[in-house]
């Protein structure tokens, strides 16, 4: 059974930045652009009107902010994934996309072999955060809380050491337990104890603080 392409809506207060992208994405079966729009208003009513699984939206638009479309999306339609594309690479403004519940963040300098596979990852359930915006918020943690070491990571087990420096190198679940000689829901296990224990909000939370204590 073939499955079905996964839909996108773009949207960007630039014709040119629309059409490249229809272009660049049309060319992978597996996607299939359902529209293309030039402001967060358009989205939202395009939205109620169609099916979408993928809203890719810039930051900065003029009447609504990519992070003003992506709060009051998520509000109207839950089980949405949103990514963000855009030039913008502020740690602050990141931080707030965040906040408003994108799914995933990537900077328009990415090539297209990076914004397919971030836009395939969103399509199987998980979020994407490029490797340039981690590590860019991660200095941004290192300048605001200093460089020592909490005694939260004196208090994981190696195994659990293990389990985060595997998920800070993008490993999934499964792959971790195959890596590791252990089973899948021994792996999903660790990973929530790492999650309660360091006090972050999931994997994306995980991989800044494994990347400030330079566990990676």
């Amino acid at each position: 059974m073939t499955s079905q392409p996964i839909r996108l809506l773009l949207v960007d207060d630039h014709k040119i930045v629309l059409e490249s992208l229809s272009l660049l994405l049309s060319t992978d079966s597996g996607f299939e652009i359902v529209g293309m729009v030039s402001s967060g208003k358009q989205a939202l009513q395009f939205l109620k009107e169609n099916e979408v699984d993928i809203l890719i939206t810039d930051l900065k638009m003029p009447g609504m902010t990519g992070i003003e479309l992506c709060l009051k999306a998520r509000k109207e339609f839950p089980s949405l994934k949103i990514l963000i594309l855009t030039m913008v690479d502020d740690p602050v403004q990141i931080r707030e996309a965040i906040a408003a519940g994108t799914t995933g963040y990537i900077l328009k300098n990415a090539d297209r072999a990076e914004l397919c596979f971030a836009i395939s990852t969103l399509g199987s359930g998980k979020k994407f955060f490029s490797e340039h915006v981690v590590f860019g918020l991660a200095d941004t943690l290192k300048q605001d809380r200093g460089s020592e070491i909490p005694d939260k990571i004196s208090k994981l087990t190696t195994r659990e050491l293990e389990v985060l420096h595997l998920i800070a190198r993008e490993f999934s679940t499964s792959e971790i337990a195959t890596k590791l000689f252990i089973s899948l829901p021994t792996a999903e296990s660790h990973r929530r104890d790492l999650i309660q224990k360091l006090g972050v909000k999931g994997t994306v939370g995980l991989v800044l603080y494994a990347v400030k204590h330079h566990i990676v």
